[in-house]
């Protein structure tokens, strides 16, 4: 899968990190710039992903098994990768996604199962693509936890599996972070808003300039 100019960027986190904010500032702050931005999310970010969004994060925890829960993220990434992203890559545009395949690898490889070879070859034999640049906002499992749990929607069910879940998640990340340190920029999450964006401007020196 080849793809144009474009760049390829993922937020990665435990639940309640302010991840999907920062996706959301970065976004903003690079349409202001004068560049393309499409701001996408996993699983979802496009019309069939976003179905299968719905039977795996809502309902009873255990609704599905982990492998299951492999292959429905996977057919979801696939069809997001056909329809969104490879296409805005063409264009030159820069992909912004809040999670990818980093969060499977969490949530369903180490999580709830020694299944990360699975993951792996599953992803090598359908996606095929990592993201150019992923950010990973770390934070305290225990202060991430209170904020997830404080926001109001349905879809909670990864939250409900308890600190000891994050406490694991944020273990996890930060070793994946070592394994592909090519690509993970690992920028802290503690703090304002404002201050965890511009410890992310700094981490994106090809975008903001060395200075920022």
């Amino acid at each position: 899968m080849s793809a144009g100019t474009g760049l390829f960027l993922s937020f990665e986190g435990i639940d309640g990190s302010g991840k999907s904010t920062q996706a959301r500032r970065l976004a903003e702050a690079l349409t202001e710039a004068g560049r393309e931005v499409v701001l996408t999310r996993e699983p979802g970010g496009s019309p069939g992903a976003e179905e299968i969004r719905a039977l795996v994060l809502n309902g009873d925890p255990d609704r599905w098994s982990a492998e299951t829960e492999i292959l429905l993220f996977t057919a979801a990434r696939r069809d997001h990768l056909e329809r969104t992203i490879l296409p805005a890559l063409e264009r030159g545009a820069v992909v912004i996604c809040d999670r990818f395949a980093d969060s499977t690898r969490m949530y369903q490889g180490l999580s709830r199962g020694d299944l990360r070879a699975q993951v792996d070859r599953l992803h090598a034999l359908m996606i095929g693509r990592e993201p150019d640049i992923t950010l990973l906002i770390d934070m305290d499992p225990e202060e991430g936890l209170s904020r997830a749990l404080s926001r109001t929607g349905a879809e909670e069910r990864f939250e409900t599996f308890g600190l000891e879940l994050q406490q694991a998640m944020r273990r996890g990340y930060l070793e994946l972070s070592r394994e592909y340190a090519d690509r993970f920029r690992v920028v802290e999450g503690a703090g304002a808003p404002d201050v965890v964006f511009d410890r992310l401007q700094a981490a994106l020196p090809e975008l903001f300039g060395a200075s920022a």
